[in-house]
């Protein structure tokens, strides 16, 4: 009774998140499996940023069970941040649950398996363990090994979140800020090389900030830009991406890294969540429009090449119409050409989901769709200024449509794909764009 599969719903941090767990039960003699069908273990790793994916989660929960009502020793765990945020009361809905595990005890999965895969299948107990555990940052390090070279691999660098967004419930679900060690991240990194990766992507809930309170400044640059330094001098690391950042903690050292560290690229994702100063101040962001604009500004200086995204919460409480107005005029004047757009999803336990003037469902839906269509111009319009260029692509793998076309992106993110041989798997190439769409860029190998 070994086979496990792993589910995951959320960002790039819950499948880091999978990915060392599914590590550590490999390390411990268990195997995996590509679904529940073949599983006698099955684990959710859940998402709490919008109803949507707690409901998704717990409908996926409640539905294996039912699958698996005939067999006693079935075990499903659900870990992550919806077993933080909900903890015990998942039991009410789901009383056959065998483990509900925080945010902070990834790292103990393979021992509350080996417990739960002992019990008495008649008489077993579930397992909660929703604590706080000290430096549990420090054990997301571990990566699945592959039998294919693995051209990019996410890397945590540390866990928590400090700022306490009025609408964002990540600060309950993982915690206060806890960054792993300089020197643990880069040996991770030089690992990752050594095993043939060419891009690693930072992560954390507020990736730029990494280090501040607790690592020195050393020549005017903040731990994260010195951090940045020491994986550019990796030399099989070709390029570097980080996620999510925060536009208060781009100072004017990471903004001059963008030009001085050709690995970084030309892709910075700043989030701005609105372009009203009004909704911005009742979300607890510390920045006004004005602030935002001349850091988009900078960044645009520092590399004539940047290309921007963004995240931004439409009907948010208490959003008018002007309000939308104003971040529908900051869009444009950004010039975002790739964004995450969410409509306001009341989270309990959040300052926001006390406001009385929630904005109707409707209003959301249309507010979303036409930001969504601002969106596909103006990436389109960019795109269309790629035609007949020669861009250089690092080759991710094989594209899922169309026989023998590769997939890969450039060093500003842009999705590119063309024909070529999978030799080219992992490697930087030259492309030459032939068409577009909103969303890739299509075109053919020059080298």
């Amino acid at each position: 009774m070994n086979r496990v599969f792993i589910k995951t719903y959320g960002c790039q941090m819950n499948e880091r998140d999978s990915e060392e767990v599914a590590s550590s039960l490999i390390e411990r003699g268990y195997s995996l499996v590509e679904n529940e069908k073949e599983a006698d273990i099955v684990l959710l790793n859940t998402c709490s940023v919008r109803e949507q994916a707690e409901s998704k989660a717990i409908g996926k929960a409640g539905h294996v069970l039912s699958k698996k009502k005939k067999d006693k020793k079935f075990i499903l765990g659900i870990m992550g941040c919806m077993a933080q945020n909900k903890g015990a009361d998942l039991l009410k809905s789901l009383p056959k649950l065998s483990l509900i595990a925080g945010t902070q005890k990834f790292h103990h999965i393979p021992d509350y398996l080996d417990t739960l895969t002992k019990q008495d299948s008649n008489n077993k107990l579930p397992i909660i363990d929703l604590d706080e555990e000290a430096n549990s940052q420090s054990h997301i390090k571990n990566h699945l090994d592959s039998s294919s070279k693995t051209v990019s691999a996410f890397v945590s660098i540390m866990q928590g979140c400090n700022m306490n967004c009025s609408f964002c419930i990540v600060p309950k679900t993982r915690g206060n800020e806890r960054y792993r060690a300089m020197d643990e991240i880069v040996a991770e990194v030089e690992a990752l090389a050594r095993n043939g990766v060419k891009e690693v992507t930072l992560l954390g809930q507020i990736v730029n900030a990494y280090g501040r309170g607790e690592f020195a400044r050393i020549d005017n640059k903040s731990p994260f830009v010195q951090l940045l330094d020491k994986l550019h001098a990796i030399d099989d690391i070709k390029r570097i991406r980080f996620t999510s950042p925060h536009p208060v903690a781009f100072g004017d050292d990471l903004i001059a890294a963008f030009t001085r560290l050709n690995k970084l690229g030309s892709h910075a994702h700043i989030p701005v969540q609105s372009g009203s100063d009004r909704i911005l101040k009742s979300m607890n962001r510390p920045y006004t429009r004005s602030k935002f604009i001349d850091l988009v500004k900078k960044l645009r200086a520092s590399n004539p090449e940047m290309r921007l995204s963004t995240d931004v919460i439409v009907g948010y409480p208490g959003e008018e119409e002007e309000d939308f107005e104003a971040t529908k005029d900051l869009f444009v004047e950004a010039g975002f050409e790739m964004a995450f757009i969410f409509k306001y999803s009341e989270r309990s336990g959040t300052p926001a989901a006390e406001l009385s003037d929630q904005v109707p469902q409707h209003v959301k839906e249309k507010r979303n769709q036409e930001l969504l269509h601002l969106l596909e111009q103006q990436s389109t319009v960019s795109n269309e200024k790629l035609v007949g260029s020669d861009l250089e692509v690092l080759v991710e793998g094989k594209a899922r449509k169309g026989e023998g076309n590769l997939i890969g992106r450039t060093p500003c993110f842009r999705k590119v794909i063309f024909l070529g041989p999978d030799k080219l798997i992992s490697n930087i190439v030259t492309v030459r764009i032939a068409r577009i769409s909103p969303n890739t860029l299509f075109g053919d190998l020059i080298t």
